[in-house]
């Protein structure tokens, strides 16, 4: 295993065990492992929807065990945060998870308080924190672009575009980072279910995602892009899972050359005796989930023909062989003894049928909506929007916008004024015509209004119109501009 660069390495512990995997690769060979779990493996063919429903059910009461006596999945260092994303999945929302009943503490209001904390993630934050928490705030029914006054995961994703390097979000080197800059960006929807972040913007990462594709059909964390050493070496099974699912979530069919050759590797990993995945980190229950989940996200059937081996084992197999009964816990090894909690989530992620994040299931407790957000600015508070600018050249602009905001709303006009003075990454936007008023937009960075093709604006994934310096804009709003006719 390549030890992770400094930011890979903090982002992948944000999202699974590698330090623990590490130390028991060594002690316990990848060969070794699946043939450890060949000896313990059951006996019976693929897994049936009632043992799938029983494992999901039993998961599920496994993952509230481990909600804090205040509330909290999340804190300082690795937590429980992804419990979110496995919850939604087997349809459970947030909102309804509270220790011994009590309703104040519930999991959803909890973390999105930790969330809209100033000092959340950390005194040095990397993307993945904030596109981990974009993932499980929407899966917990909290609009990741409107956590509160103070916290956009959104923009704050948007901060760290890379200008030299378009696609990609944080050090291209930590390729990680812009998969789930992708994952974060296309699977959390509006509140209405609607893509809220422009085509454009998730085909530029589509891109940089297509470009380090290895030549086996996998990825790996680090970036391989125009290095043929790189390309040539082995991916990993859990970053494949991963990517293939941040592709799928962009919108490219499953049928798309990429899909397919992702897709084949995982096939071309397969332990015939058990379902497991030959990971690089042994057979193991998190390599096993991130694969699934990746395979669910394309509408891949991790027990169809593609993964049923000789034996007749699949991957949901394995899953379900690694389940503690009674207790509902998944072991992170098949020689484990006791169950682990991110393996718990990750399998019961996947075991649900779910990608990397879900669609927040409607509470059952009485008074709780589906979402919960802030929909107005508060006179006095800065906050941020994401902005992406257009113009029709290939060239993205994308940034996150501070707005001081005077009132419940604000103007487009000012946001682009703000993004002119004090985007971030800088550069933005440059110019822009008028300079003042509720006017139409008539030239930005230089493009100007000709004919049939003008600067049109769009809030949210709306229809673009034309843009107006008066146009209101509202706190989490995502706002496009873009040229053409």
């Amino acid at each position: 295993m390549t030890t992770p660069t400094t930011g890979t390495a903090r982002s992948v512990a944000a999202t699974r065990t590698p330090y623990r995997r590490r130390a028991l690769t060594v002690a316990v060979p990848l060969a070794a492992g699946a043939l450890l779990f060949a000896a313990t493996a059951p006996a019976q063919a693929t897994s049936t929807p009632a043992q799938i429903a029983t494992s999901k059910a039993n998961g599920v009461t496994y993952l509230k065990s481990l909600q804090a006596a205040d509330g909290s999945y999340a804190g300082s260092g690795l937590s429980n945060e992804w419990a979110f994303s496995a919850f939604a999945a087997a349809g459970t929302a947030a909102a309804d998870v509270a220790p011994g009943g009590d309703t104040t503490k519930n999991a959803r209001t909890v973390y999105r308080n930790l969330l809209a904390t100033a000092a959340w993630p950390s005194a040095s934050p990397v993307v993945t924190d904030y596109e981990r928490g974009a993932l499980n705030a929407y899966a917990a029914g909290i609009d990741p672009a409107r956590v509160g006054t103070g916290r956009n995961l959104f923009a704050d994703i948007a901060s760290y575009w890379q200008t030299s390097a378009p696609g990609y979000y944080g050090p291209p080197a930590n390729f990680n980072g812009t998969v789930f800059g992708l994952l974060a960006l296309a699977g959390a929807k509006t509140q209405g279910g609607g893509q809220r972040v422009p085509q454009v913007l998730l085909d530029a990462s589509v891109a940089a995602v297509r470009a380090n594709e290895h030549t086996d059909g996998g990825w790996n964390y680090s970036q391989a892009a125009g290095n043929p050493t790189q390309l040539a070496t082995a991916s990993d099974i859990d970053m494949t899972g991963a990517t293939l699912a941040s592709l799928c979530s962009a919108g490219v069919p499953n049928t798309d050359a990429a899909v397919v050759a992702g897709k084949n590797f995982l096939k071309g990993k397969l332990v015939n005796t058990t379902g497991a995945f030959n990971s690089m980190f042994g057979a193991n229950t998190d390599s096993n989930g991130w694969a699934v989940s990746g395979l669910n996200a394309c509408g891949f059937n991790p027990q169809g023909t593609d993964f049923t081996t000789a034996a007749h084992k699949t991957p949901i197999d394995f899953l379900l062989a690694q389940q503690f009964s009674p207790g509902g816990g998944f072991r992170y090894l098949p020689t484990d003894t006791g169950p682990s909690a991110y393996s718990s989530i990750d399998a019961v992620r996947a075991v649900a049928g779910g990608g990397f994040t879900a669609t927040p299931p409607v509470p059952v407790t009485t008074g709780a909506p589906q979402w919960v957000g802030t929909s107005a600015f508060t006179s006095g508070t800065t906050s941020k929007l994401a902005l992406v600018v257009d113009d029709g050249t290939g060239s993205l602009k994308v940034c996150s916008v501070p707005i001081a905001a005077t009132g419940t709303a604000t103007t487009l006009g000012t946001v682009l004024d703000s993004a002119k003075s004090s985007a971030t990454p800088a550069g933005c936007v440059t110019a822009v015509s008028p300079t003042s008023g509720a006017g139409t937009v008539t030239a930005l960075n230089g493009t100007t209004n000709s004919g049939t093709s003008t600067w049109k604006s769009s809030l949210d994934g709306s229809s673009l119109t034309a843009a107006s310096r008066g146009t209101t804009v509202h706190l989490g709003d995502t706002v496009y501009l873009r040229y053409g006719s």
